[in-house]
C-alpha cells in the first residue's frame, strides 16, 4: 500500500486536469444547446454565497470564490465562466437562427469597454502593470456586466423559459430569507457582524452583505407583483403559497438585516412595487400598511442605534457617521470623499486612472491596507474619480437608458411577465443608496447583480414582443392535370 501512495499522490493533479476537460466538454454540449442550464448555477453562487468576510473574527474568513483565479487570470474564474457561457448562448442562437433581442443598452457598454482600454493603453505607457490597468478596484467590473445581460437575453428565449426564472427566484430568495431568520433565530446571525465584533453594538442581524439584502428585495417584488396587481392571473395554490411566504420572509429578514441602506433602499423598492397596484389598493397600502412598516423600522432603528456611541436621536442619528460630530472636525467617510473629490477636481476630465490611488488616504483608518486609497464610500464619486467626466457621462447615458426603457415596459407588459420586469427596476431602485454611499463598483458580486437587475426588464419584453416562429403549412398535393392533346 505505500508503494501505491506516491503513484496516487502525483496523478492527483492529471486526474484534476482531465476531470476539468470532460466538465468544460459537458457543460459546452448543454450550452449549446439548452444554455440557460448554464445560467442558473451561475445565478445560484450570486444569489447565495457571501462576497465579504468584513467583520468576521474567525481566523478561517479567506478570500472568497469571487476572486478565486484572479491572480493569474487577471479576472476571477466566475467571470471567465460567464464569458464563456455567453460564446456557447452565441453559438447556440446563430446555428438557431434566433435573432438577438434588442437591447438599448449595448452602445453604452461598448463605450465602457473604449474607456477601459484607453485607461489600460495609457497605464501602459507610464509603466503600470496590466494587472494594475485592469483591477477591479477600478472601472472593470462595469464592463464585465455586459456578458452577463447579454447571456440572460440568449439563453431565455420562450415565455415558458421566463416563468422558470420568475420560480427559480422566488425559490432561491425564499430559502435565502429562511436560512437567515434561522440563523438569526438559532445561531447568533450572521458572523459578519462588524457592528458587534467591532463596534461593541449588541445585536444580531440576518445579512451583512448588500447583496443579500438585493436577493430578497427581488424575490418579494415578484410575489408581491403576483398577489396584488390590476390584473389577476390564475395559478396553482402552491406558487400562491410559495409568494406569501416570500413576501413575509423577505419583508422580515431585510428589516433585521440592521443596515440602514438596506432600510432605504427597500423603502425606494417598494415605492416601485406600489406602482404596479390598483389605485384602491395603494390606497390601502399608504392607510393601513405603510404605519405598520415604519413603526417597525422605527423600533429596529431605535434599538441599534440606542447602542450606538455618538449616534444621538431623531433622524439626523441614521447618518450619524456622516455627521462633523462624529470624529472631531470631521468624520472619516466625510474625509474621505473630501479627499476623493479633491482629486477629481485636479484631473476632471479622465480621472486618475482605474489603478490610481486618491490622495491623503492614509489618514482613513479602514484604508490601512494593501488596497488603500484604491476604493472609496460613494459609487458615484468612484467613478468620477477614476474616469473623470468621460465616465459620469457614461454612468449617466447608461442609467438614463435604463430608465427610459424601464417605464415604458412597466406600462405594456402582460401580467404574467410584469413581476420579474418590476423585479428588475426595483433591484436598481434598492441599490440607490449603497452607490451614493457604498462600495458597489469594486465588489464583483454587486456589480453582477446590478447585471442581473439590469436584464430583467429587457429579458420580459423581449419574450412579450416574440412572435412564435411557425414553419408555413405544406401546400396539399395536387396531381398534375391531364393535357389534352389536339390533332
Amino acid at each position: 500500500m505505500n508503494s501505491i501512495l506516491p503513484y496516487i499522490y502525483y496523478s492527483l493533479p492529471w486526474a484534476f486536469i482531465i476531470g476539468l476537460s470532460i466538465a468544460a466538454v459537458a457543460g459546452i454540449g448543454i450550452g449549446l444547446v439548452w444554455p440557460r442550464f448554464l445560467v442558473y448555477p451561475y445565478l445560484a453562487v450570486y444569489f447565495c454565497m457571501n462576497s465579504t468576510s468584513y467583520g468576521n473574527m474567525a481566523i478561517f474568513a479567506t478570500r472568497s470564490i469571487y476572486s478565486r483565479g484572479s491572480g493569474m487570470l487577471l479576472f476571477g474564474l466566475l467571470l471567465w465562466y460567464v464569458l464563456g457561457a455567453w460564446a456557447c448562448a452565441r453559438v447556440a442562437a446563430s446555428f438557431q437562427r434566433y435573432p438577438t433581442p434588442a437591447c438599448n443598452l449595448r452602445p453604452w457598454f461598448w463605450a465602457w469597454l473604449v474607456l477601459l482600454a484607453g485607461h489600460v493603453a495609457v497605464g501602459l505607457m507610464h509603466g503600470v502593470s496590466l494587472a494594475e490597468a485592469l483591477t477591479p478596484q477600478g472601472f472593470s467590473n462595469i464592463v464585465w456586466m455586459a456578458p452577463l445581460i447579454s447571456l440572460m437575453l440568449l439563453s431565455f428565449r420562450t415565455r415558458e423559459h421566463v416563468l422558470e426564472l420568475t420560480h427559480f427566484i422566488l425559490i432561491v430568495g425564499l430559502c435565502r430569507a429562511l436560512f437567515g431568520l434561522v440563523r438569526w433565530a438559532a445561531f447568533g446571525g450572521d458572523p459578519n457582524n462588524v457592528y458587534a465584533n467591532m463596534n461593541a453594538i449588541k445585536i444580531r442581524l440576518t445579512f451583512f452583505d448588500i447583496n443579500d439584502s438585493l436577493v430578497c428585495t427581488i424575490a418579494f417584488a415578484i410575489a408581491a407583483v403576483h398577489l396584488f396587481q390590476t390584473v389577476k392571473i390564475e395559478r396553482p395554490k402552491f406558487w400562491r403559497s410559495i409568494e406569501w411566504m416570500t413576501l413575509c420572509s423577505t419583508g422580515l429578514c431585510i428589516l433585521l438585516s440592521y443596515r440602514r441602506s438596506a432600510w432605504i433602499g427597500f423603502m425606494l423598492a417598494f415605492l416601485v412595487i406600489m406602482m404596479r397596484f390598483p389605485l384602491k389598493r395603494r390606497m390601502q397600502l399608504m392607510t393601513g400598511g405603510l404605519p405598520v412598516v415604519g413603526a417597525a423600522l422605527a423600533y429596529v432603528a431605535v434599538q441599534r442605534l440606542s447602542q450606538t456611541k455618538g449616534a444621538g436621536s431623531g433622524l439626523s442619528s441614521l447618518a450619524y457617521d456622516m455627521q462633523s460630530k462624529r470624529f472631531g472636525p470631521e468624520s472619516e467617510r466625510v474625509l474621505e470623499l473630501k479627499f476623493a473629490l479633491a482629486d477629481f477636481l485636479a484631473n476632471p476630465i479622465t480621472g486618475i486612472g482605474t489603478w490610481g490611488r486618491y490622495t491623503g488616504y492614509q489618514y482613513i483608518s479602514w484604508q490601512n491596507n494593501p488596497d488603500g486609497g484604491l476604493f472609496l464610500h460613494s459609487g458615484a464619486l468612484h467613478v468620477a474619480l477614476k474616469s473623470g467626466l468621460l465616465g459620469i457621462v457614461l454612468l449617466f447615458g447608461t442609467i438614463v437608458t435604463f430608465v427610459l426603457f424601464a417605464r415604458r415596459a412597466l406600462k405594456t407588459l402582460p401580467p404574467e411577465l410584469l413581476g420579474l420586469a418590476t423585479a428588475g427596476v426595483a433591484g436598481i431602485a434598492f441599490m440607490i443608496p449603497d452607490f451614493l454611499i457604498g462600495t458597489p463598483i469594486p465588489q464583483v458580486r454587486t456589480t453582477q447583480m446590478l447585471a442581473i437587475c439590469l436584464a430583467l426588464p429587457y429579458l420580459a419584453m423581449a419574450v412579450a414582443k416574440a412572435a412564435p416562429v411557425t414553419k408555413p403549412a405544406a401546400k396539399p398535393f395536387m396531381p398534375p392535370r391531364p393535357q389534352l392533346v389536339h390533332a
